[in-house]
This record gives C-alpha cells, sequence and structure tokens, in this order.
C-alpha cells in the first residue's frame, strides 16, 4: 500500500508530472476541439503516451512495461487532465491488461502483455454492460459455448468504448446458463478476443451517438468463434477476475476527475481575474471567490 500513501495534490513524481505536461503542451484546446467537431479519436496524442510508456506504467518490466505502481499511473492520469487534455480516450490500456496480467496464462502474458506495451497492440475495449442488464453484471445474457477447441459467442453488449479504435476486447459471457449455477455470480467467463479477426466473421461494431465524444460502440455477437485459448484463467470465474480489477480502475478515473478539478480551478480563477464588470475584476467579489476556494480546498482533501 505505499503507492497509495496520501501526499498533497501535486507534490510527488514532479518529474513524471514533468514528463506529461510537456507533451500536453503540444496539444491545446484546439486539437481537442477538432477532434469533438468530428467525433474523430485523439490517434496521435495516444501514440505519443504510448511512445513514452506511460500508458504500460501498470505492465512490468519483464514484459516490456515500466513497471510503476499504481499511484505513479494515477499521476499520469490526473496531470493529463490537468493539463487540458483528456485522458479518458486511452486510459483504458493502462487497467484492462490487469486482468490478463493477474489472472492469464504465462503464454498468454509473453504473446500479448509487451506487444501491449509497445502499442504494437490497443487493448482499449472492455465488453461487459448489456442493455438488459445494465450494472447488473451476473443478469448479463452473452453466451459463450464451448464446441471443441472453440467458443461460439452469441449477444450483445453496450456502451463498449474504443472499440473501433482497439485491436482486442475484454469479453465478459456466460459460459455455465444461470439456472444451473448456484450463485449467480458464478458461471461467468471471461475472454480476450481479437477483433481484427473477428469483426466481419460474427462481430458487428456499432457506433453510438453520444453528447461526448467517448468513441462509444454497441456490439453484437452471432455465432462468433473464437479459439478456447481466449479464455483467461478458469472458466466460470470471470465475475471474480473483473471484480479484481476494479479497484485499480476506479482509483486512476478518479485521478482523472482530481486533474480535471485542477485544471477547472485553474481556468475559473484566471478568468475571475480577466473579467471586469462596474471597473474591476469580478475576483474581487466574495460571490465569485469563495466557490473557487472552495472547490480548491475540496480538491487539496481529494
Amino acid at each position: 500500500m505505499d503507492d497509495l500513501t496520501l501526499v498533497p495534490v501535486g507534490v510527488d513524481y514532479p518529474d513524471l508530472r514533468e514528463a506529461v505536461q510537456k507533451i500536453c503542451a503540444k496539444y491545446p484546446g484546439a486539437y481537442w476541439r477538432g477532434l469533438e467537431e468530428h467525433e474523430a479519436y485523439p490517434t496521435a496524442f495516444v501514440d505519443e503516451l504510448t511512445e513514452a510508456g506511460f500508458l504500460a506504467s501498470l505492465i512490468p518490466e519483464e514484459y516490456g512495461g515500466t513497471g510503476l505502481p499504481l499511484r505513479a499511473a494515477a499521476v499520469i492520469l490526473e496531470e493529463i487532465n490537468a493539463s487540458g487534455c483528456t485522458a479518458s480516450q486511452g486510459h483504458a490500456q493502462m487497467y484492462i491488461m490487469g486482468t490478463l496480467l493477474r489472472h492469464g496464462s504465462e503464454a498468454q502474458k509473453q504473446e500479448y502483455l509487451p506487444q501491449i506495451a509497445s502499442g504494437k497492440l490497443r487493448l482499449q475495449a472492455f465488453g461487459v454492460t448489456e442493455p438488459t442488464s445494465g450494472t447488473d453484471t451476473t443478469a448479463l445474457r452473452t453466451r459463450a459455448v464451448r464446441d471443441g477447441d472453440d467458443y461460439i459467442v452469441n449477444g450483445q453488449k453496450v456502451w463498449t468504448s474504443r472499440a473501433l479504435h482497439s485491436d482486442l476486447l475484454l469479453l465478459l459471457a456466460r459460459t455455465t446458463p444461470l439456472d444451473q449455477v448456484t450463485r449467480k455470480a458464478d458461471g461467468l467467463s471471461v475472454f480476450l478476443v481479437d477483433m481484427r479477426k473477428a469483426r466481419g466473421n460474427g462481430l458487428e461494431i456499432r457506433p453510438i451517438k453520444a453528447m461526448i465524444n467517448h468513441n462509444t460502440t454497441e456490439l453484437f455477437f452471432d455465432n462468433l468463434r473464437i479459439p478456447a485459448s481466449c479464455l483467461i484463467g478458469q472458466e466460470g470465474k470471470g465475475f471474480r477476475y473483473i471484480l479484481d480489477g476494479m479497484n485499480a480502475e476506479r482509483i486512476l478515473v478518479a485521478s482523472e476527475c482530481i486533474g480535471d478539478g485542477k485544471w477547472f480551478v485553474r481556468k475559473a480563477t484566471q478568468y475571475a481575474c480577466d473579467r471586469q464588470v462596474f471597473g474591476r475584476p469580478i475576483g474581487q467579489n466574495q460571490g465569485i471567490q469563495f466557490p473557487i476556494a472552495r472547490a480548491w480546498a475540496e480538491l487539496e482533501a481529494a
């Protein structure tokens, strides 16, 4: 737990923060507004983060990553958003691989992790949520049925971000029918699906129009045949594997929120100093000062 030691916001890992800031300085607001206008993916930005090793921070060095602690990974994402960029369109490359790292076979790790670390393969898509089950994961209906050396997958996923910009998909599907398990959490399995091979051969990806440009999609599986070697860990244990990775995901996303808060407070302070009303900056009014000060204090407490 040493990597989660509480320190003042923006104090720890100064060299790492500075390196992230240098990259982010190349991608000003105009870059992000242009992406939003065309619903495009920040390929150049994500590629540069990958090349610098930031998105492979949680992958051990033996698999080509930088082997940093969770706190350092959180600092990277925090600093990206604090710099006015957005980490959400590449952050999954950091944490989705955790299921593979902790529960995959050594052969799977040797095959995939070095390529994920280098950026040769993108693992940014996570297929869990479904239209009928929502957050009730144990009620999902996507099935994966063993057929010799393969599994045959049928079902649907929704709100699967970045599927059109990812090579691999971490998929949660039911391998044992719900009425045949003692506990609802049993009988779910995790698969690492190569979407480059699957798309057009039983997998269809449709973009979803949303207010925020997260490149969100829905996935349709129609007798998709995948090798049994795609299974991560033991069949039927997938729900536990997914939960195992959620703490890291939540900590990292929370760090992005802190970064957003720092950016917004800085922009609000700048505007309060620059905006003139009745011959003086609006920042001289307590009605402006107090909310900004409170937001700053809450960020420090976070």
